[in-house]
C-alpha cells in the first residue's frame, strides 16, 4: 500500500508540472497573438491544473488506514475527486464552447507566427508525456483519480491537435480555423468530463458492478464443496471497491468451529478477487427454505443444488 501511495503521489505530481508548463507556454503565445484555440487550450490546461492539484491532495487520502471518522476507510475520497475533475470539464468547456461562438460572430482577430508551433509542439509532446507516464503507473495502482487524469491527458493531446489546425489556418490566411478549432476543443472537453462524471458517479452511488463482475464473485462461493445453495447476495460499489453480503447454505451438521472455518475460507475466496474489499458472509443451514422467498425477489438468488 505504500508503494501505491508513493506511485500515486508521484503520478500526481507529474500531472500538476506538466499543466503548469503547458499553460506557461500557451497561455504566453496565447494572449500575444491574440489565438482563440491556444487561449482556449491554455484555460483548459488551467482546470487541468485545478483538477490534478485536487487528486494530489485529496485522491491520496484513499490509501489512509480506517480510522474513528472513516471506520470502512476512505476509498470514496478518490471517486469524488474524480467527480470534481469531470465537473470541471464539463463547466470549462461550455464557457469555451460559449466564447468560441462569440469570436466565429464577432470575427476573428488572431496573427499568425510560427512560434505558435514551437509552443504547440511543445504542449503537445509534455502532455503526451504525462498521460503514457500516467497509464503506466496506474497498471499497478488502479486508482480512479489518475485514471481520470490520463484521460484528460490524453483529451489534452487531442485539444493541442485541435489548436494545431486553427493555428494552421492563419498561416495558410484562413483566420476562421483559429474559433472553429476553439469550438472543437469546447465540445472535446465536454465529452471527456460527461465521461469522467458517469463513471465515478456509479462508484459514489452505490451502484451494482457490471454483470460479469456480480457473476464471478457468485461463482466463486457456491464452487466451495461446502455450499449448497446462496441466497441475498448483494455486490456493490462503496468508492471504486466492491462490497459484497451473501448468505451461504451449508449442511446443519456442521460443528461451530466448522461453520466458522467455512465463512473464514468465503470470505478469502470472494476478497481475493478484484476489486472486492469488504466481505459480509452469514451462514444457514440448507433446507430452511429462505432461499425460495429470496428467488421471487431475485433471481440471481437461485441457489445451486
Amino acid at each position: 500500500m505504500s508503494e501505491d501511495r508513493t506511485a500515486f503521489l508521484k503520478a500526481s505530481w507529474v500531472n500538476v508540472a506538466s499543466n503548469v508548463l503547458k499553460i506557461a507556454v500557451e497561455g504566453t503565445l496565447g494572449v500575444l497573438s491574440g489565438s482563440l484555440a491556444l487561449m482556449a487550450d491554455a484555460a483548459h490546461s488551467v482546470a487541468d491544473l485545478l483538477a490534478s492539484a485536487v487528486v494530489l491532495v485529496w485522491g491520496r487520502f484513499v490509501y489512509d488506514d480506517p480510522d474513528a471518522s472513516h471506520p470502512h476507510g476512505h476509498e470514496r475520497f478518490e471517486p469524488l475527486s474524480a467527480l470534481f475533475v469531470g465537473g470541471v470539464l464539463v463547466l470549462l468547456g461550455l464557457k469555451l464552447l460559449y466564447d468560441s461562438g462569440q469570436a466565429l460572430l464577432a470575427g476573428p482577430s488572431a496573427e499568425y507566427s510560427s512560434i505558435l508551433v514551437v509552443g504547440l509542439a511543445v504542449a503537445l509532446l509534455v502532455r503526451y508525456g504525462c498521460y503514457w507516464y500516467t497509464v503506466a503507473v496506474n497498471r499497478e495502482v488502479d486508482s480512479p483519480s489518475l485514471r481520470a487524469l490520463a484521460a484528460d491527458s490524453k483529451n489534452d493531446v487531442y485539444t493541442t491537435l485541435a489548436a494545431f489546425v486553427g493555428v494552421a489556418g492563419m498561416a495558410l490566411g484562413y483566420p476562421i480555423f483559429d474559433p472553429l478549432a476553439g469550438g472543437v476543443v469546447s465540445l472535446l472537453v465536454i465529452h471527456q468530463g460527461i465521461d469522467v462524471s458517469r463513471e465515478n458517479l456509479r462508484y459514489l452511488s452505490d451502484g451494482a458492478p457490471p454483470a460479469e463482475e456480480r457473476d464471478r464473485i457468485e461463482r466463486a462461493i457456491r464452487s466451495h464443496p461446502e455450499v449448497r445453495g446462496v441466497h441475498d447476495f448483494v455486490a456493490y460499489y462503496s468508492g471504486h471497491v466492491i462490497e459484497v453480503e451473501f448468505h451461504a447454505e451449508i449442511d446443519a451438521d456442521h460443528s461451530l468451529t466448522s461453520a466458522h472455518d467455512i465463512e473464514t475460507e468465503l470470505r478469502e475466496r470472494v476478497r481475493e478477487i478484484e476489486p472486492v474489499s469488504d466481505v459480509h458472509v452469514h451462514l444457514d443451514p440448507a433446507g430452511l427454505g429462505e432461499w425460495k422467498d429470496a428467488s421471487e425477489r431475485s433471481p440471481s438468488s437461485t441457489p445451486t443444488r
